[in-house]
């Protein structure tokens, strides 16, 4: 497997004086996703848990959406030229029946660590059709509850307290409780990790449960939660316009600027229990009151 951080050395410079010094930080390595042999796709992400990469990345795609659909994930020896193992080339096996995935539905050879829609033909083919619906769970958090689990996801993040580097996405109860949590430089793959530990593990659909993540609430994240079956999803800076509009389409409680005591819910507001009976409606907007964007 290969290493998580490194250690470099670096010239740090503060308040016009210059010393020298070693700092920690992040792996930032290709992996390569085979389907049965055959190329599928490369992602710029952090080394570990790839299986659970590369099954969720499948999960994301909708190639599979339950564990016994993919028989194996091996990673591949002979990447380099000695013939020795670089573990950054992983091939997965579906079971037999499993239609290999459309065509439209394939990204690019090559997607980077920041973009998990890069490759995409068009917007159309990432809004491919959930197997798992979430608009008629019974999910209901307390909004006091919510509000912790900012902290309670950076506590549980091991190499971002060495690095300062990496996206977390954690999946919690609807009491607060820590159910897994992955890291990564790219936040789809973090989510992506996620959501493969699930299906290893034959969680899907994640319902009762709330996708928690690290910066912003982009649209491919908020595909990623219906595509796994989640209802809701809470991030700590902001949506974009995109990922609401498909919150709102799949029935998914999206809440944004999730910061100290303070939030935004975007959609899916019914999910959302307040101590208060009432909520003052905005003047300019009709709706929740909260941080500014």
């Amino acid at each position: 497997m290969g290493r998580v951080t490194v250690r470099e050395k670096v010239l740090r410079i503060r308040d016009g004086s210059a010393t020298e010094r070693v700092d920690t930080l992040v792996v930032e390595e290709p992996l390569e996703i085979r389907l049965d042999g055959d190329p599928l796709s490369v992602t710029m992400r952090t080394p570990g848990n790839d299986f659970d990469l590369a099954a969720g990345f499948l999960v994301s795609e909708g190639v599979v959406s339950r564990g016994e659909e993919v028989t194996a994930i091996r990673y591949c020896a002979g990447a380099t030229e000695d013939g020795s193992n670089t573990y950054n080339v992983l091939d997965v096996s579906l079971a037999p029946g499993v239609p290999r995935p459309d065509t439209s539905l394939e990204r690019n050879f090559y997607t980077s660590s920041s973009c998990g829609l890069c490759g995409k033909a068009s917007l159309d083919a990432v809004r491919t059709q959930a197997v798992w619906q979430v608009d008629g769970d019974g999910l209901r958090v307390e909004a006091e509850t919510l509000t912790s689990l900012p902290d309670r996801l950076r506590e549980a993040q091991r190499v971002f307290e060495r690095t300062g580097a990496l996206h977390a996405a954690g999946l919690f109860t609807a009491d607060g409780e820590l159910l897994a949590l992955r890291e990564d430089v790219g936040r789809h793959n973090a989510v992506d990790k996620l959501v493969g530990w699930a299906l290893r593990s034959d969680r899907l659909p994640l319902r009762e449960t709330v996708l928690m993540v690290s910066g912003r609430a982009s649209f491919e994240l908020v595909q990623k939660a219906w595509m796994a079956g989640i209802p809701m999803m809470a991030a700590v800076s902001a949506p974009s316009s995109l990922a609401v509009d498909l919150a709102a389409e799949a029935g998914i409680t999206l809440v944004g600027f999730l910061r100290g005591t303070s939030m935004n819910v975007y959609a899916g507001r019914h999910r959302i229990l307040l101590k208060k009976a009432h909520t003052a409606p905005s003047a300019a907007t009709g709706g929740v009151r909260g941080p500014g964007r």
